[in-house]
């Protein structure tokens, strides 16, 4: 887990950092699987009262890495891959062992069920399962000049990483939907703006383990209660949700359409689409 993601814990507080710098943190297999493990590592440990969640380098996390891309549009898994990150793609629809989320889903929904407050400290590029990955966290904070999307529909695919149920809550249906058809890039400030973001911060990692340790500072049943009641009040029947994503995934991934988008985006050219059947 060490060489994608990395764990401190100290006075109650857990510094994890997405730590794939020279890749701007982009999503391979191995990294799924370590932010996995990170957080349902935090979730068993009762000395954690607060969590800060960031990346190394110039990003917060640039999306999904070109390897899993391209194995989402195929049969075979990027080199590498765990059994575990292999089984998620013999069926999207299958969910983790006891869980209702897949793998991708589970590294985004892992900070929500979490025990403990997460803060997300966003800065540079949070783009497509990066942002997802931040939309899981209780609060982000971001830096101005952060730069975030739903990007998934360059690919010709669907938010899948528990995002379309994220989205609607912070920012409505109708801003959800602004971002989820066109793509956009959008600043820190618009996504605070509009609530996507909590704040803004000049330094989001500061401000974030400021506020994690005065969170850490108060009782932490009283936190973890009230962590649980707002959470019950938002997840509405999340695990059907969670389901209808991956099987829109599924029913994309490997067609026609799907492939130009994909196949455009990495040749930097306008796509060229078949209309729906």
């Amino acid at each position: 887990m060490a060489d994608r993601v990395t764990v401190h814990v100290d006075g109650g507080v857990a510094d994890v950092r997405l730590d794939r710098p020279d890749k701007l943190n982009a999503l391979d297999a191995a990294m799924f699987d370590a932010l996995a493990e990170a957080g349902e590592g935090l979730a068993a440990d009762p000395s954690v009262r607060a969590v800060v969640l960031s990346g190394e380098g110039r990003a917060f996390c640039a999306g999904l890495d070109v390897s899993v891309a391209i194995a989402l549009g195929g049969d075979s898994p990027p080199p590498g891959a765990s059994a575990r990150f292999s089984r998620l793609l013999d069926d999207l629809t299958a969910r983790e062992p006891g869980r209702i989320t897949n793998l991708v889903q589970q590294v985004a929904h892992v900070w929500r069920e979490l025990p403990q407050p997460v803060i997300a400290a966003v800065h540079g590029h949070a783009l497509g399962g990066g942002l997802q990955i931040a939309l899981g966290a209780d609060i982000r904070i971001v830096a101005p000049d952060a730069t975030l999307s739903v990007l998934e529909i360059r690919w010709g695919l669907v938010p899948d990483m528990t995002g379309t149920a994220a989205l609607i809550r912070l920012v409505g249906e109708d801003v959800a939907k602004d971002l989820t058809f066109t793509g956009r890039m959008i600043t820190g400030t618009e996504a605070a703006r509009i609530g996507l973001a909590t704040r803004v911060a000049d330094d989001p990692r500061a401000a974030a383990a400021d506020l994690a340790r005065e969170i850490a500072g108060n009782s932490p049943d009283a936190v973890r209660a009230a962590k649980r009641l707002f959470n019950r009040v938002a997840d509405v029947d999340l695990a059907g949700q969670f389901r209808a994503e991956s099987r829109a995934l599924a029913g994309l991934r490997g067609t026609p359409n799907q492939i130009e988008a994909a196949t455009a985006h990495l040749e930097r050219r306008p796509p060229v689409f078949t209309d729906p059947a």
